[in-house]
């Protein structure tokens, strides 16, 4: 019998060490790539991400010697900076005129003589010592001796539905509980205080409860004219109600903005708002949302290239090289064709279009050519799927290829819902569309927010539509 060699075990032994070795090896490499992805999405902020600028604040600040050392800057106006001032009342706003003359030199005693030189001018805005005024509507009564009845003389329509607080009371209080985040508490003692005026915060609450219903046809008639629109960009924001789930919708048309707060964040909203037959170019993030509406509908679509960019942007940051190649290549061909579109005014139509295109075809081109990783596929499947819907802004006029005004407009919303801690019933939620809706079109169009609200509060108390938020644009 053939004697074993104390070698092959020995052997055998590493092999089998090594076998292990490798598969712990192998289990870490594993773990490894999870933990850095988990990072990678950990660190995510505004730039990488469809997270808002406000959660930024907890970044860590920047290494040193990574910023660039700017000169300080001196205080108040800069060199080259046009100088503002603020213009003067007219004749007509001033109310009183007071005139100073001096009879004497005040260093010498002389005499003076009168000049035919422009005099000095102050002018002094004030608040009156007494800003309400209380009027007594008496409805006084007569005896009929044929019906033996008591008849009072009705009192105006205005009065009858206004009560105690006339139309631009109400509508000082819309004012600061809406387009100033006041609360009823905070209102309360402001007119207290100030205006010489004490109501209760029930009331408060009846009087913003008048300026909502005088808001109702305005903001009907915008809900109607949504389904018309060539362009509307679209954007929608979580919050909660009594701990229920809520969701805040705003529509943003070039001459208009509308808010309608629902419960669901699915595609029905949009069937509910806008039809089937919408046949305008929606602008929006790549929410499923929108794509179910798109494919069910037929929708045109221009989906936020400013969202791609930053989904792409997050594909450099992960530490697998294969992923972070591919997205700086398409990260590259976003920028080329975003250089061509801020130099649009510096060039031909012609020739604006021309780089578009060529700068469209490689960007799509780059983008196709994922390698096998799924975050990257990802991307990929995007442009397979609904590449055309990233540049229907080449032919359709005044459509923007990121989704950006309708962000923007949602932050008052936002900031709005933060300080007043949001709603607590389906009367509040009306409320605030309604508001909302005045406050953004009025920006939009350059209205007064608080003129908007007299004028609707009036035509409300008057028992008449009211004025309308649509702007003629002819």
């Amino acid at each position: 019998m053939k004697k074993s060699d104390p070698r092959d075990a020995l052997i055998e032994r590493l092999l089998r060490k090594i076998e292990r070795l490798e598969a712990r090896l192998e289990e870490q490499d594993r773990r490894i790539a999870q933990l850095e992805s988990e990072l990678a999405k950990a660190r995510k902020n505004s730039s990488t991400s469809s997270k808002p600028p406000s959660s930024d604040i907890v970044k860590p600040p920047k290494a040193a010697g990574t910023t660039k050392k700017k000169g300080k800057r001196k205080k108040g106006g800069q060199p080259g900076h046009p100088k503002h001032e603020r213009e003067a009342f007219s004749a007509e706003e001033v109310d009183c005129v007071y005139d100073y003359v001096l009879d004497s030199c005040p260093d010498c005693g002389t005499h003076l003589l009168a000049t035919d030189e422009a005099p000095r001018v102050v002018q002094q805005a004030e608040i009156v010592e007494d800003p309400v005024q209380i009027d007594e509507h008496r409805g006084h009564l007569g005896w009929c001796p044929t019906c033996e009845t008591i008849h009072y003389a009705p009192l105006p329509a205005p009065v009858q539905k206004g009560q105690l607080a006339g139309p631009r009371l109400t509508a000082l209080v819309a004012y600061l509980k809406g387009a100033c985040h006041a609360s009823f508490s905070t209102i309360r003692k402001y007119l207290r205080d100030v205006v010489g005026l004490t109501l209760s915060r029930g009331y408060l609450r009846k009087l913003v409860q008048k300026a909502s219903d005088a808001l109702d046809g305005a903001y009907n008639e915008l809900l109607e004219s949504l389904r018309s629109q060539c362009v509307l960009n679209i954007d929608e924001t979580g919050h909660k109600e009594n701990g229920e789930q809520f969701w805040t919708w705003c529509f943003r048309a070039q001459l208009f903005t509308l808010f309608r707060i629902d419960k669901s964040r699915g595609s029905e909203v949009l069937l509910d708002v806008l039809g089937e037959e919408f046949d305008g170019v929606l602008g929006c993030d790549y929410f499923s949302a929108y794509r179910k509406y798109m494919g069910d509908c037929d929708i045109r679509v221009q989906f936020c290239l400013a969202h791609l960019i930053r989904d792409v942007r997050f594909l450099t940051t992960v530490s697998d090289k294969v992923t972070k190649n591919y997205g700086e290549r398409v990260l590259d061909k976003l920028r080329e064709l975003f250089r061509v579109i801020h130099r649009r005014e510096k060039m031909k139509s012609s020739t604006f279009e021309a780089k578009l295109r060529a700068a469209r075809a490689a960007l799509v081109k780059t983008a196709k050519r994922a390698p096998p990783r799924s975050a990257a596929s990802n991307i990929a499947e995007r442009f397979r799927k609904h590449g055309d819907a990233y540049f229907e802004f080449i032919t359709t006029p005044g459509l923007d290829p990121t989704n950006n005004i309708a962000e923007q407009a949602m932050r008052f919303v936002v900031i709005d819902r933060k300080i007043t801690q949001g709603t607590r019933a389906p009367t509040g939620r009306r409320w605030n569309e309604r508001i909302w809706t005045a406050i953004a079109t009025c920006s939009q169009n350059g209205r007064s927010v608080f003129e908007f609200l007299h004028d609707s509060v009036v035509a409300h108390f008057e028992g008449r539509a009211g004025p309308s938020l649509v702007v003629d644009s002819s």
